[in-house]
């Protein structure tokens, strides 16, 4: 592994960062002192930085020796999870009910590295942007920075991201072109009928009925108008309807979520639910009033910013240690946001099998989104080394 020596110098230093951070989980929008520990770290090494764009987020700006008009941004992400955590370990969360369950505080840390060498040394010649995002997890703090003047306050030509990934062993990393991870969307579906006693259906028009058959009626679009290349999910993860064992009740509710790697498959499928729901409730008579919204669109990489960050990693790791056809999430991540916007990669990097963490963790996986998660400190100089290399070369590569 070719890592900076530089920045292995600094681990101890980045972990007690990383450690604080995870001690004092913020949640989406609500990233105060989070964002002021990252902008005054950028501030203490010389790096320009704004403040409060998107609500909490933070950008630092890195010049090069030299300004010819190229630059890319470098994103990781800032906030918890709503989740109690269960280890015990020192650093662990005090606030109760929030968690830094999904590795953000690892990932600010990284680039909080990366940040501090690239400014240190300024060997290369444009400009890179580190970009600290607030309210990745279902808030779309991605979208609010860009709609903040992200791309316009800052223009850079690509953009790129990076995620800890559990159970990928360290040392390796995951890629592929194409969809990388999912859109997420919700659903609600009310479907009205007319209530009357049980004993008596005829006198009444049962939504609960026509509920049941929805949903079965719902999944043919998964199993009979999807292309069977083109993968999808749509989970009905919510039924409500009745309060008593006597009474059909005048109501009933369904929601969920649907998952697709594309817009145009996403397309069909709201288009379908929408036709089906309502003709399902006229059969029964019933009426149906039906929400589809869009919160993530999928995590598109493009082909050519790929392959680069491919071969930047294999200088660092080896050609061994890329997985470069790792099979797609249907998890959902809103760099998705930032990638309609520039062309750039998403990239997994191997968090291991949970072994890194102290005494006092939680007897769950070391998995995302678990109460027993912790980030691996081990990763701290490798991420951070990969940022720097990707930002060098990739500039480099500009002008070559």
């Amino acid at each position: 592994m070719k890592l900076a020596e530089t920045i292995v110098g600094w681990k101890s230093e980045i972990t007690a960062i990383r450690r604080d951070i995870h001690a004092h989980p913020e949640l989406a929008y609500e990233e105060v002192r989070t964002a002021d520990l990252v902008a005054t770290k950028l501030e203490s090494w010389g790096i320009p930085t704004h403040r409060g764009i998107g609500v909490t987020g933070v950008v630092g700006v890195i010049e090069g020796k030299t300004q010819n008009g190229y630059a890319l941004g470098l994103r990781a992400d800032m906030d918890a999870l709503p989740m109690q955590e269960i280890n015990t370990f020192e650093h662990a969360s005090t606030f109760a009910g929030k968690m830094h369950a999904c590795g953000h505080d690892g990932h600010t840390a990284m680039l909080l590295a990366a940040a501090r060498y690239l400014a240190q040394h300024r060997d290369f010649d444009g400009t890179v942007y580190v970009i600290f995002q607030p309210a990745e997890e279902g808030f779309s703090g991605a979208k609010a920075m860009i709609d903040d003047g992200l791309f316009t306050r800052f223009p850079m030509q690509a953009v790129f991201g990076m995620h800890n990934w559990p159970g990928m062993p360290v040392g390796t990393f995951g890629l592929r072109p194409g969809a990388m991870m999912a859109s997420s969307n919700t659903f609600e579906i009310r479907i009205e009928g007319k209530g009357a006693h049980g004993g008596m259906p005829n006198l009444g028009n049962d939504p609960v009925m026509a509920a049941v058959q929805l949903a079965q009626a719902l999944q043919t679009i998964i199993s009979r108008e999807l292309d069977p290349l083109d993968h999808a999910v749509l989970s009905i993860t919510q039924i409500h309807s009745g309060s008593a064992d006597n009474v059909i009740p005048n109501e009933a509710f369904l929601r969920g979520t649907v998952r697709t790697f594309s817009e145009e498959v996403l397309d069909l499928i709201e288009t379908r639910m929408r036709d089906i729901a309502t003709l399902t409730a006229q059969a029964m008579k019933c009426s149906v009033d039906f929400a589809f919204h869009r919160k993530y669109p999928p995590t598109i990489n493009e082909e050519g910013a790929t392959a680069f960050c491919a071969h930047v990693i294999e200088s660092i790791v080896g050609k061994e240690h890329v997985r470069q056809s790792v099979r797609p999430s249907m998890g959902a991540e809103d760099f998705a946001f930032m990638l309609k916007e520039h062309p750039g990669c998403y990239v997994w990097i191997g968090n291991g099998d949970g072994d890194h963490r102290d005494g006092g963790h939680g007897l769950g996986p070391c998995m995302l989104h678990n109460g027993s998660y912790d980030f691996n400190d081990d990763l701290i100089p490798l991420g951070a080394t990969y940022w720097v290399e990707l930002a060098r070369q990739w500039l480099a590569a500009q002008t070559a």
